[in-house]
């Protein structure tokens, strides 16, 4: 069974992609159809990447792994924050320092950047920037991961590229209710994984515990048995003292 279905996409506003004119082609294979000039993703498609996505991340929980979550636009922010927060994994909500990933030691220069590009955001400077300088400083993430061979998963609109994305979800990343059911069947998947590995780590203590206590019983028995032979023992040297005392 899915674990999200058309209707609930379809209410959240999944389906809804970008201006024909700002597509990005290699989003072809996810495109259902144009709408007054606004491209509408095949939410089919959705529904099967949410569940390849959804299944992988289980399996990473249950492993054990850590799954960094990353959000920086404003609508997906919070979101993105509590339920990384419900599965108990990290999440980064500002924008992505460079290097932080691939050369942690040169965080401090990349922090400078990174005050640098909030200031441009709050006083306007980085709407006026380019097309492609917007895509540089938002692409950073993905490429720092795939340097370092750790898979991405994304929520993809229409507008972007998929191409370094190792497990595409196509979806509306600019509503809210769309980031939060599609999070929201990854992070339930996620529970599922911890709850396993969690329940499999109880039964291989049990199943370790149990030689343990098998051997307790049986030294108990041993002891107990070991006493007796030495009670009967002396009774029977008692009984003899007194049978030659008799004499």
């Amino acid at each position: 069974m899915s674990r999200v279905n058309f209707d609930q996409l379809l209410e959240a506003g999944v389906h809804f992609g970008h201006l024909k004119r700002k597509w990005n082609p290699a989003m072809a294979p996810y495109i259902f159809m144009e709408r007054n000039g606004i491209h509408i993703i095949d939410l089919y498609k959705t529904v099967a990447k949410v569940d390849e996505a959804a299944e992988v991340m289980k399996n990473l929980a249950k492993q054990g792994k850590k799954v960094l979550f990353v959000a920086t636009k404003k609508q997906a922010k919070q979101v993105v924050a509590d339920k990384a927060a419900s599965v108990g994994m990290p999440y980064v909500i500002e924008r992505w320092p460079g290097g932080m990933l691939t050369n942690f030691p040169t965080i401090r220069k990349a922090i400078k950047k990174m005050a640098t590009i909030d200031k441009m955001t709050k006083d306007g400077t980085f709407d006026n920037l380019s097309k492609r300088e917007k895509l540089q400083i938002t692409r950073q993430r993905a490429r720092e991961a795939n340097r370092l061979g750790i898979p991405v998963f994304g929520m993809v609109d229409t507008n972007s590229n998929p191409n370094n994305i190792d497990y595409v979800i196509p979806a509306n990343d600019d509503a809210t209710k769309s980031v939060e059911v599609i999070l929201g069947a990854i992070c339930e998947a996620m529970n599922e994984g911890l709850q396993e590995r969690k329940a499999e780590k109880i039964d291989a203590e049990a199943a370790e515990e149990a030689p343990k206590r098998e051997r307790k019983a049986k030294a108990a028995v041993k002891k107990e048995r070991t006493k007796k032979e030495d009670d009967d023992a002396l009774n029977a040297n008692v009984a003899g003292k007194f049978a030659k005392d008799e004499e």
